[in-house]
């Protein structure tokens, strides 16, 4: 339904609630398999590490799933139980644009931290002083 003043701006009605109702339950449904799906992972990473060698490869290609299937929950979570994909474009970008700022942010900082924390290590004397074992006699 258009609003009469804006042709950008729709209302979105759902059109019952036993549709409604039904998506939701589709979406838990869905959130709980990825959750196990995530778990799972997370057992299996556990186990490898607990073996003589890690894999660093695998580990790696686990954790990035692990990443990926997060953000999946969150897009349904955002999109359907805060009705976040029931909305405008302007709407959504409204609240997208500041995460993704907010997401540079963190990254920002802890690549500030880490080349902090190398150059501490590499220039401070003191640092090197009292990290360096001494030699034996």
């Amino acid at each position: 339904m258009q609003h009469p003043a804006f042709e950008e701006v729709t209302i979105h009605h759902h059109t019952d609630d036993a549709t409604f109702k039904k998506k939701v339950k589709n979406t838990t449904i869905l959130l709980s398999v990825i959750t196990v799906v995530e778990l799972i992972i997370g057992l299996t990473i556990y186990n490898i590490h607990k073996g003589e060698a890690p894999n660093e490869l695998l580990v790696l290609m686990f954790k990035g799933m692990v990443c990926i299937l997060t953000l999946a929950k969150a897009y349904y979570i955002v999109s359907v139980f805060m009705h976040l994909g029931d909305e405008i474009r302007n709407v959504i970008m409204t609240i997208v644009v500041p995460l993704l700022l907010f997401i540079w942010f963190i990254t920002a900082f802890i690549w500030d931290g880490n080349s902090y924390k190398n150059l501490r290590n590499k220039y401070d004397a003191h640092y090197k002083e009292t990290s360096v074992t001494p030699a034996k006699h």
